[in-house]
């Protein structure tokens, strides 16, 4: 079996703090966001290669990445792309990878790099043995609202029975996460896509695959982050650290009030801050300020201010009256 990681989106709801990284390499406590999934993969025997599905623009961050961390599964797939407006769409580019790498004919799991979740891989690569057909992992949102961005699975025990793409009215809250897995002879984006249907997002793929085939879903309890805005970065990360705080041992924190859920990096200094559920990115500089329920990107200064829900980018220099 091999795997996808998908890390090839440009992440613009999240601008500026990923406008020069991708957010999969975001950290999260004291990992990064792809990282536990890759770790994961990385442990299962039954996963041969894991191949990291991102784009031009971020290549070399991803490589730097995938070399340091000493795994030995993850390589680089490419995709020919510098910009949001170039994107094949996610099954477009599924198409072109599985050709690219010359796995059309090997059972693949699927899964977006910006998933944080809860449940282990593994045990959702045992449900998909079992069932012997695509398989997705559904959870349960709580929200009408939050259900209509997303696939909504509707089930007769654990058989999908129905898949609607970001309905307008969604009639539950049940949704797929983006995390699949296929058996080779339903491995067929190729059909799918000369059959003039939507390259952008998998769920489309999946709306098809059910009218087409048996798919079944693993549904789990705990958490999930679909880590898509700088909100649901800050949620997973509050989630990550339990109430807790970390400061790098390189960092300077003097005269400071350090709350809950906050991470101040490398080299960074706070004097005289209050910070609450934020994050402080390397090199960064809090003076004289309240930060909340922000960040506060590489370099950037905050002097003299009351932050609440900011998002400061890097080598900014933001101080009172200004």
């Amino acid at each position: 079996m091999h795997a996808v990681v998908l890390a090839g989106g440009y992440a613009t709801r999240m601008w500026p703090v990923t406008r020069h990284r991708p957010k999969m390499l975001l950290p999260v406590g004291e990992t990064t966001v792809i990282d536990t999934i890759l770790d994961a993969l990385e442990a299962d025997d039954r996963i041969e290669d894991v191949y990291v599905s991102t784009n031009e623009r971020f290549a070399d961050d991803f490589e730097s990445h995938v070399a340091d961390s000493g795994l030995e599964k993850p390589q680089l797939s490419i995709e020919d792309t510098t910009d949001e407006d170039e994107k094949f769409g996610v099954v477009g580019a599924l198409a072109q990878l599985v050709d690219r790498e010359g796995i059309a004919d090997e059972d693949l799991l699927v899964i977006a790099g910006d998933n944080l979740i809860s449940f282990d891989v593994a045990d959702f690569i045992d449900f998909f043995e079992e069932k012997g057909t695509p398989a997705l992992a559904a959870y349960d949102v709580g929200s009408r609202e939050k259900a209509k961005s997303y696939g909504l699975v509707d089930l007769d025990g654990d058989r999908v029975v129905d898949f609607q793409e970001k309905p307008s009215d969604p009639p539950s809250t049940l949704v797929s996460i983006a995390c699949y897995a296929f058996p080779a002879d339903s491995v067929r984006f190729d059909e799918y896509l000369a059959d003039g249907n939507n390259p952008d997002e998998p769920g489309w793929f999946i709306q098809w695959l059910v009218e087409h085939s048996d798919v079944h879903a693993f549904t789990f309890d705990g958490a999930w982050f679909d880590i898509g805005t700088p909100e649901s970065y800050l949620e997973a990360v509050a989630w990550a650290l339990s109430g807790d705080s970390i400061v790098d041992d390189s960092a300077t924190v003097e005269d400071t009030a350090i709350g809950e859920n906050v991470h101040v990096m490398a080299d960074a200094t706070v004097r005289h801050a209050d910070l609450d559920r934020s994050l402080v990115f390397p090199g960064a500089t809090v003076v004289d300020s309240t930060v909340r329920d922000s960040i506060v990107d590489s370099e950037a200064t905050v002097r003299d201010l009351d932050l609440s829900g900011a998002l400061i980018g890097s080598h900014s220099r933001i101080e009172n009256g200004e």
